[in-house]
């Protein structure tokens, strides 16, 4: 680290800081599939950015895009306003949608995202003089971003418990992972679809159906520790759902574009939800940009339910529809579109799934979990110290191997660009395996 790099004035978001700026771990440069350290060396970026360079780092075609564009306007408001890219962006991003969600709200990342999708699903019941359904249902572990939203239909107890009350009428489903059934699943977990039933028999007898306004769940849980959901799950959480007049909101932040080898993960599944939320990988991660994608029926209730020249939802951002991030969306939807790169990362998924699972035996290994290009290994926790020997691995990835991994308590979380090649996953795992047999 240069000896001139003040590191006291930032407060780092999610980081032990004390412990970080003793040693900091800082990248200068980025290119491909690699990272620059500030020592000189290439760091394989086995987590692209934080499950959002999917593409790869500094896209040429993408880098131009936003370069022009700052260039021609650089901010324009979409409060009474507009610009033509954020236009164009919505229609690049429902032709990639689903079939049937067509209106397209931007915000800036994807804790706006859930937080915008919850307000439209209380306003869209509201605006059909359904009122009454205020209760919102999220998942354990889940992680729906940091608003105040997110963190209340979220289920990860550290992101809550330092700020006490969030929003009052919220329950939660149990998540799906079930190491002793399921421990070393390639793919979709064979046990544990029948999770699903509680949403009906448990939540739905408690509070009442019609009090209802919305389940939110991952297709995928990411930041948790890649929870995967078990065959039939989510069809089953569709159907109940349908049944009782609630809406399904995907959270789609980490599964959206391309992650499991499709569009989104609703195409994965087979299973269409009433609003899909995305971001991280919808710009690359070059500008921050977030989308709530709905029904148009969720749409047209806001419309005509509001006084005509009234604003018909009352919500928005600064930054909604950015000029710099439109543009690097529509460059960054042509990419994944004319590169293949979808098809590609459905393509390596075998090879990676491969990889993965050669990790099986090895020291302190727990479960292997794998979807598309995501995997998770989750590792036997050291007495006394949760956390630490995945911490370990992570800090000797970086040092000793130059491959940047992430954790989250004792799981390895895996989710490199669509781009990675052969050679660069048996990089990737060899490093771990490496890591996993010297640590012992």
């Amino acid at each position: 680290m240069s000896a001139s790099l003040d590191t006291s004035h930032l407060w780092m978001p999610f980081t032990a800081n004390r412990q970080f700026k003793e040693k900091p771990r800082l990248l200068t440069a980025a290119s491909g599939m690699f990272y620059t350290s500030d020592d000189g060396r290439q760091i394989l970026d086995g987590t692209a950015g934080l499950w959002c360079v999917n593409a790869g780092h500094a896209h040429p075609r993408i880098t131009e895009a936003i370069q022009k564009q700052a260039a021609e306007m650089d901010y324009a408001p979409l409060f009474q306003m507009g610009h033509p890219k954020a236009f164009e962006a919505a229609s690049a991003l429902v032709n990639m949608a689903p079939t049937g969600l067509n209106r397209v709200f931007f915000c800036n990342d994807g804790s706006e995202g859930v937080d915008t999708a919850l307000k439209m699903a209380l306003g869209y019941h509201r605006a059909r003089g359904d009122a009454g359904r205020t209760r919102l249902i999220g998942r354990e572990r889940a992680y729906h971003g940091v608003g105040f939203g997110g963190i209340a239909v979220g289920g990860i107890a550290g992101n809550r418990k330092q700020f006490g009350a969030t929003l009052a009428a919220v329950d939660h489903l149990r998540h799906p992972l079930d190491i002793k059934r399921n421990a070393f699943s390639r793919g979709l977990p064979e046990h544990g679809g029948e999770l699903a039933e509680e949403l009906e028999q448990r939540l739905l007898n408690l509070h009442d159906p019609s009090s209802v306004a919305a389940v939110i769940i991952e297709p995928l849980q990411g930041s948790a520790g890649v929870i995967l959901p078990p065959k039939g799950y989510l069809e089953r959480i569709r159907a109940i759902c349908d049944k009782h007049g609630i809406l399904l909101i995907f959270d789609e932040v980490i599964t959206g574009l391309g992650r499991l080898g499709t569009a989104f993960g609703a195409n994965y599944f087979g299973v269409l939800p009433d609003m899909i939320i995305c971001a991280k990988a919808l710009t690359n991660a070059t500008v921050p940009m977030g989308a709530v994608i709905v029904k148009q029926s969720i749409h047209d209730a806001f419309m005509q339910a509001a006084p005509d020249n009234a604003i018909e939802f009352a919500h928005g951002y600064t930054y909604s529809g950015h000029p710099l991030a439109a543009a690097a969306a529509l460059a960054t939807l042509e990419v994944y579109r004319e590169d293949g790169l979808f098809e590609r990362a459905n393509e390596m998924a075998p090879y990676f799934e491969q990889a993965a699972h050669r990790l099986h035996g090895l020291p302190h290994v727990k479960d292997i979990r794998n979807l598309g290009l995501v995997c998770g290994i989750e590792l036997e926790s050291m007495p006394d110290k949760p956390g630490s020997r995945a911490y370990n691995v992570f800090t000797k990835a970086f040092w000793d191997k130059g491959i940047l991994i992430r954790v989250t308590a004792d799981v390895i979380a895996l989710s490199p660009p669509l781009i990675i090649n052969q050679a660069e996953i048996d990089q990737l795992f060899d490093g771990i395996a490496s890591i996993l047999k010297t640590t012992a």
